[in-house]
């Protein structure tokens, strides 16, 4: 299944070129054309993932050195794909960083990072551009549960655009200020739009979408939508299904998990307990369970989520 991203109005217009220049457009909207540095034929980067990938999501510089923002950008790519050095360099680092398989290098003012990334290379490696630096991996990527090569550059001290030095030409994209959200995979939900009913009666805190997280600060999907209901409060099954698991994840807390068919799952999380138990048959209304404040959670709330073949999706597409 292809895993595509869109980019809404209302946006961002971002273009390299030789110099600074920023233009004001009727309706708030900027173009602004940026260059990090010389940008001449023999410092252009070439791609780290073969063939061309596709920019998920964009560079959003951060305003301070600890605020939010999107340090690189997101390159889709295939599990165990190779990823290659971007141009010629010594390997400055190569191990993980807060549970994350990094790499690091060097290119004599400039400095690639590419992350998850099983290292085929050792610290202080010289390399070439277009040499294999290891493999992508799934686990510790940016777009879980998708697959995609988080690429950053610093220029001196500072973060800059990869797409900067990338590619050929300028470039012109289209991009919300925090960055645009995967878009739902195609999926045969027509029987199931708008036909279920929320599984709390409560109103939604946090919708589907890009934000920055309230625990680690790091602009990432929110994976559902947050219902601000009180701990205690009954959550219901929002279609008959079969649960699949009643387990406790250490992000998402004590979570019930259903199959509704047709590659349709349901999640309910951050329970203060769970009604049923693995297998059970479960009609649309029945209670599974009751709010609470379990795992990475800053207050009573259920995190509910939708997954169409393995990837979140907006709940509020199936909801009445």
């Amino acid at each position: 299944m292809s895993f595509r991203c869109w980019w809404p109005r209302g946006v961002l217009v971002r273009a390299a070129v030789a110099l600074a220049v920023a233009t004001l457009l009727p309706g708030g909207l900027v173009v602004t054309a940026a260059a990090a540095g010389p940008t001449g034929p023999d410092l252009r980067w070439s791609w780290p993932l073969d063939p061309r990938p596709e920019v998920v999501t964009a560079y959003d510089a951060p305003p301070g050195p600890y605020a939010a923002g999107h340090r690189g950008v997101d390159l889709a790519g295939r599990a165990g794909s190779p990823v290659r050095a971007v141009d010629d360099g010594v390997v400055a680092f190569a191990g993980t960083v807060a549970g994350v398989a990094v790499v690091s290098v060097d290119h004599q003012g400039e400095r690639s990072t590419y992350q998850p990334v099983a290292a085929t290379v050792r610290t202080g490696d010289p390399v070439q551009r277009g040499d294999v630096l290891g493999s992508l991996l799934i686990a510790g990527g940016h777009c879980f549960p998708a697959v995609c090569l988080h690429l950053g550059r610093r220029h001196g001290e500072s973060y800059a655009d990869p797409e900067d030095l990338l590619g050929s030409g300028s470039k012109i994209r289209l991009v919300p200020p925090s960055g645009p959200p995967p878009v739902p995979p195609p999926v045969d939900d027509a029987p199931l739009a708008g036909s279920w009913t929320p599984p709390v009666d409560a109103p939604v805190s946090s919708p589907y979408g890009m934000r920055v997280h309230p625990i680690t600060g790091e602009l990432k999907l929110h994976d559902g939508t947050d219902f601000a209901a009180a701990c205690g409060t009954p959550v219901r099954a929002v279609a008959d299904g079969r649960v699949v698991a009643v387990t406790y994840d250490p992000a998402y807390g004590q979570r019930v998990v259903m199959d509704h068919g047709g590659g349709v799952e349901t999640s309910y999380n951050h329970l203060a307990r769970a009604s049923v138990r693995s297998g059970a048959a479960v009609r649309a209304g029945a209670v599974v369970g009751a709010v609470g404040s379990t795992g990475m959670s800053t207050g009573c709330h259920l995190h509910f989520m939708v997954r169409a073949d393995g990837a979140p999706v907006d709940p509020v597409r199936f909801l009445a």
